[in-house]
């Protein structure tokens, strides 16, 4: 495992996801960057918020989000203020996932018509992949994986065995609405999970297949 390696992956991530707004920008008004949480794309978000961008016009949202306060230590959006939205960055307007409702089911209404009047699709998806091949809050062992691979809906609530916090999530048909699709991925285990995802074709036994014909541009370092 080398940091300096994964720094670099940042970094030419961070690069690519900023050529894509200025493109996207320099013909329409606002862009939507749609990112994923966990301890991956940190350096990726230090890389991009020090990017030279009009980041007044670009509206950042999440993947997926655990149904916990803004506050929580595990919350996406927190991670996304703390280590994206920072200097001129914090121009950008964050769209979060989560309501004042108790649950996910009764917030997601509210959270999809949040979503509806954002600039889709996105200029870009960046997702990443855990060790049971799961994105976004896709998770093979969830009772609404196959709502969230089929329906329309912008956002599912999510409750998994594997996972303590409810949750919610963009459907695959909201993330699969943007330009560039990528994958975020390091160390050795993830680049096995990916290389089994792609010799098969069970989406629910590894979810991350429902993108693989996106294209998927992967960054991965070891």
């Amino acid at each position: 495992m080398s940091d300096d390696s994964r720094k670099r992956l940042a970094a030419q991530l961070a690069e690519a996801v900023a050529e894509a707004l200025r493109a996207d920008l320099a013909r329409q008004e606002r862009a939507l960057l749609v990112v994923s949480g966990g301890s991956t794309p940190v350096p990726f978000f230090r890389a991009l918020a020090a990017m030279a961008l009009p980041w007044s016009r670009i509206d950042v949202t999440l993947a997926d989000e655990r149904w916990v306060p803004e506050s929580a230590d595990d919350s996406n959006a927190r991670l996304v203020r703390e280590h994206l939205l920072q200097g001129a960055a914090a121009e950008a307007t964050l769209v979060p996932l989560t309501t004042h409702d108790p649950t996910p089911e009764q917030g997601a209404e509210a959270v999809a018509d949040r979503l509806a009047p954002l600039a889709w699709p996105a200029s870009v998806v960046v997702l990443g992949m855990g060790g049971d091949g799961h994105t976004a809050s896709l998770f093979p062992d969830s009772r609404e994986l196959d709502l969230a691979l089929t329906t329309d809906a912008a956002a599912v609530a999510v409750r998994t065995p594997s996972q303590p916090q409810p949750r919610i999530t963009l459907s695959a048909d909201r993330l699969h609405q943007a330009r560039r699709h990528v994958l975020h991925i390091t160390g050795g285990d993830k680049r096995a999970v990916l290389a089994r995802a792609l010799s098969g074709d069970d989406v629910r036994e590894l979810p991350i297949r429902a993108f693989l014909a996106c294209p998927l541009a992967t960054y991965w370092a070891p």
